[in-house]
């Protein structure tokens, strides 16, 4: 967790400093009078850990070094901004050097003006309607589960143009023939394919994760029958969706909705106004002839 020091201070922070050592990474924020706050990030460190003494560095082993560099540059932009809005009623943009690529980097902190996403009503909300049995539809778009691959991901890459995100990333997802995702804020819209019977390779499954706190611009939204999913507090969601004739069946930090093929995921760690922070919907049972494999890999919501 960074300690954002400075902004909560009412001192605007100037400098970040992110470090790797072997035991772990942390990070330092400088404000502009020279005081420091150091936060240590929970994990692992930069140190090559085997069973057995001294076996040299994998190959892959500076790639991974750098994709944990990258996230957590990417976690304490997100955190400073935010203390800096709180406190300070503006938001930081971080300008990241490497020092000892990978493992040290340097940021120079600049000021600018709040998004106008941080005050409600001034940006429209990227909102994905999910409809058990077809689909989803999206502001732009309709995405069925009769859709085929190549369209899917085409209609993938319109949401990242219209967000202003970078084009979709693919990733390799057990289970699942393809897999591609976007950013919409601070939020994720993840596409995944199965290929059926007749060799297609069409939508299968439709997900969203957000996390807690402000959802960025513009704000991902995933509403079913009215109800936003990921917005209210998760106690409210389920009753809603009860009333609304649900068949609602919660397992542990999961929520079922009987055969409609939607889930929600809630945080790891709850608390009493939690909200679910990730939703799936996959292609209903009576598209079961299309599909060649019945059982799915948990959704990850960092996928």
């Amino acid at each position: 967790m960074v300690d954002e020091g400075a902004a909560e201070r009412g001192r605007a922070p100037a400098r970040v400093l992110l470090q790797g050592e072997p035991d772990g990474w942390h990070c330092v924020v400088v404000d502009g009078a020279g005081g420091e706050r150091r936060s240590d990030f929970a994990g692992s460190g930069t140190r090559w850990a085997t069973r057995g003494s001294g076996d040299p560095e994998p190959p892959w082993w500076r790639r991974r070094l750098a994709e944990t560099a990258g996230g957590l540059r990417e976690a304490v932009a997100e955190r400073l901004t935010d203390a800096t809005f709180r406190a300070l009623g503006v938001e930081t943009v971080i300008t990241w050097f490497a020092v000892d690529e990978p493992v040290a980097w340097e940021g120079l902190v600049t000021l600018r003006e709040a998004d106008p996403a941080r005050f409600p009503g001034r940006v429209k909300p990227f909102v994905v309607t999910l409809e058990p049995g077809r689909g989803a539809l999206l502001p732009d778009a309709d995405l069925l589960f009769s859709t085929d691959a190549p369209d899917a991901w085409t209609a993938l890459a319109a949401v990242a143009e219209r967000c202003g995100t970078p084009p979709p990333k693919t990733s390799l997802l057990c289970g699942w023939a393809g897999h591609r995702s976007v950013r919409v804020g601070r939020g994720t819209l993840a596409l995944s394919t199965d290929r059926g019977e007749d060799g297609k390779e069409r939508l299968a499954e439709i997900c969203g994760t957000r996390t807690p706190g402000w959802s960025g611009n513009p704000e991902l939204r995933f509403r079913l029958d009215g109800v936003d999913l990921l917005d209210e507090p998760a106690a409210d969601v389920v009753a809603l969706l009860r009333e609304l004739g649900h068949d609602v069946v919660r397992r542990g930090r999961t929520v079922r909705l009987g055969a409609s093929g939607l889930t929600l995921y809630g945080p790891d760690r709850p608390g009493e106004a939690e909200r679910f922070t990730g939703v799936s919907l996959q292609a209903p049972a009576a598209l079961a002839p299309l599909r060649t494999v019945s059982q799915r890999a948990p959704y990850r919501s960092g996928a």
